[in-house]
């Protein structure tokens, strides 16, 4: 747990925090390893670098005197315990320096080390996972697993262009630019679309001042010296372009996105990808309930992402569908949400009056299924694809296996499928896997008026007398409760005798006088009210305990004690605590609320006092 580091916004495992040393450093950042010896002017020191001034002092005298040169608001991080053992018989490095050192601190991790958490944490060796895409991607999670959230993780001698966002993606703050300075040496060229040796250019495709004035033939005819001078300025250049728009993509939330498309630069980085996919919970718990960006499915790793696989996770664990016995299954539409859409408003209408009878099934890839009381929910409103007619045999397995499941677990009447093309042989293939029969009322296209009207005819053939139906706004808000706080929740905030007000997707649920919960159309999630907060408690879900006193704004995480595990950021949370019970948004996943001694917890809507 760090004193000198805050973290201010997240996207996965990615996030953008400060170091708050003599310089503030935004992370994530690339350290110049040129600076770390410097006692006078660096914020970070290592002194690894500096074993001829210190070799006969054991790590706590050579801290203590580091600290005193640098000052207490430098990093210092501990000298490495790997040194050979002429090194290590003059200096004692097996056990860490004393914990009485003041100002922020920094380690190479190692579990000896958990009980004495430090502001930055190195991975050590990091370098040698270069292209070993499955033992750097579980040294990472290896090492979160057990470091304080509130801690820098740093990755010395790995980072380059092309592999920095997928590095930030997976969790690390920092890298530095060893390998930069390196490539230099030897006559590489970086670029954000890989290395180049010089004399494998034509031209420089860079305008920055190392590049401007010269070609790679000029540069070729420079003394060595100066040729390396030069470019150690343009790699740290792009080094540090790169690093600057990843924490635009953090910001803006779509670093995923700009990662998939980086990572098919390099084979190994595509598999970093699909390996932090497959740790479905790592990246998950890590990612926020929503954002305000748009979700673009473009590669096949977007069937993998977790806001997708959450999504249909819900839908199967959460999601309890209105009480009907007509199943209408839809094609999804360009335009969101889909009731929006030219061609959900010609079946809605040919629905007509029967449309109290049916449950409304959307298929569409990435998400697989979208029931139509949750097409407001975060990423099924959110989501572009690219369309070209064609599914692709993944796309066609995952929807198959969304509705397949659905199917197995709730029961229909009649199941009409009012579908064409891959969307009906699809259908057509979980009919023959399920043995459930479908009636299929689209002719050549879903929208042209032959097939409305068999949809219009097939719905007015179906016998209504003792067909469950239900109430269209009741059941969204219902739905929508349950996929957000879990099954149950839905009838215990919107109750029989509730009254909902405004038009929707800005329906409002009061209790008498009492508003219970809005529906947020932004992110289609529910905001509680104070009365919805006592509804769900019980469920104990959500929950956010906090130390003896009354909150007032945003809660900071030293005061909280306990926090729900399922808390993702940005989740609407109970807060509760012997003085107060409040809602509001967290700002930090539940076990980060735990682990963690600054920054924002959860910014708090209602309070009362008790």
């Amino acid at each position: 747990m760090s004193r000198f580091f805050e973290v201010h916004q997240r996207d996965g495992a990615g996030r953008i925090g400060t170091l708050m040393l003599k310089d503030r450093i935004i992370t994530p950042t690339v350290l110049d390893v040129r600076q770390f010896g410097d006692l006078e002017n660096s914020s970070i020191i290592y002194p690894g670098n500096l074993w001829g001034m210190y070799r006969l002092k054991d790590t706590t005298a050579l801290m203590e005197e580091i600290r005193e040169k640098a000052g207490k608001d430098v990093l210092i991080i501990y000298p490495s315990r790997n040194y050979p053992p002429q090194i290590s018989e003059k200096c004692d490095l097996s056990k860490p320096a004393n914990e009485k050192i003041e100002g922020p601190l920094g380690i190479a991790f190692s579990e000896d080390d958990s009980k004495f958490p430090k502001d930055l944490y190195i991975l050590d060796g990091a370098g040698t996972f270069d292209n070993k895409s499955r033992k750097l991607f579980e040294r990472i999670v290896e090492i979160r697993k057990q470091i304080p959230p509130d801690s820098v993780l740093y990755a010395p001698n790995i980072g380059t262009p092309e592999n920095i966002s997928m590095l930030i993606f997976l969790g690390i703050d920092a890298v530095d630019n060893t390998k930069a300075l390196v490539a230099a040496g030897s006559n590489i060229y970086f670029t954000s679309a890989g290395a180049f040796h010089l004399d494998s250019l034509t031209e420089l495709p860079c305008a920055c001042p190392a590049c401007k004035d010269h070609s790679p033939a000029s540069l070729l005819e420079l003394r060595a010296e100066e040729r390396k001078a030069l470019l150690e300025i343009h790699n740290n250049a792009i080094l540090e372009s790169e690093i600057s728009l990843c924490r635009e993509m953090i910001r803006k939330g779509i670093l995923r996105e700009y990662v998939e498309g980086k990572c098919r630069i390099q084979p190994w980085l595509t598999a970093l990808l699909r390996h932090a996919d497959s740790e479905y919970y790592y990246i998950e718990s890590r990612t926020p309930i929503s954002r305000r960006a748009t979700l673009l499915a473009t590669t096949s790793e977007s069937l993998t992402r977790c806001e997708v696989v959450r999504f249909a996770k819900r839908i199967q664990q959460r999601y309890i569908p209105p009480e009907k016995d007509i199943l209408l299954l839809l094609p999804c539409s360009a335009k969101k949400p889909y009731s929006t859409s030219l061609s959900h408003s010609k079946f809605i209408r040919a629905m007509g009056k029967n449309r109290k009878y049916v449950q409304e099934m959307i298929l569409t890839s990435p998400m697989g299924i979208v029931p139509r009381e949750l097409e407001i929910v975060y990423p099924a409103a959110h989501y572009d694809t690219t369309v070209t007619g064609y599914w692709d045999a993944e796309e066609r397995k995952w929807v198959e296996s969304c509705l397949e499941n659905f199917l197995e677990n709730h029961n229909y009447k009649h199941i009409i499928a009012h579908v064409d093309g891959d969307y009906r042989e699809i259908c057509e293939d979980v009919a023959r896997k399920t043995g459930i029969e479908f009636v299929y009322t689209a002719e050549d296209s879903c929208t042209d008026a032959t097939s409305l009207k068999k949809l219009e005819n097939t719905l007015n053939e179906i016998e209504t007398e003792g067909l469950r139906k239900g109430d269209w706004r009741r059941d969204t808000l219902r739905a929508i409760a349950d996929y957000q706080f879990g099954s149950g929740a839905g009838k215990l905030l919107v109750q029989e005798s509730d009254k909902i007000k405004a038009p929707y997707p800005k329906h409002q649920v009061f209790a008498g006088k009492m508003q219970v919960t809005t529906l947020v159309p932004q992110y289609g999630s529910l905001a509680l009210g104070l009365e919805g907060a006592k509804r769900i408690i019980g469920m104990k879900r959500y929950i956010v305990h906090i130390d003896d006193f009354v909150p007032k704004g945003s809660i900071l995480a030293p005061g909280i004690t306990d926090a729900d595990p399922d808390i993702r950021p940005l989740d609407e949370v109970i807060v509760v605590g012997k003085k107060a019970i409040g809602v509001g948004r967290a700002f930090m996943g539940g076990k980060e609320m735990k682990e963690s001694v600054r920054g924002v917890a959860v910014d708090l809507r209602h309070v009362k006092k008790l």
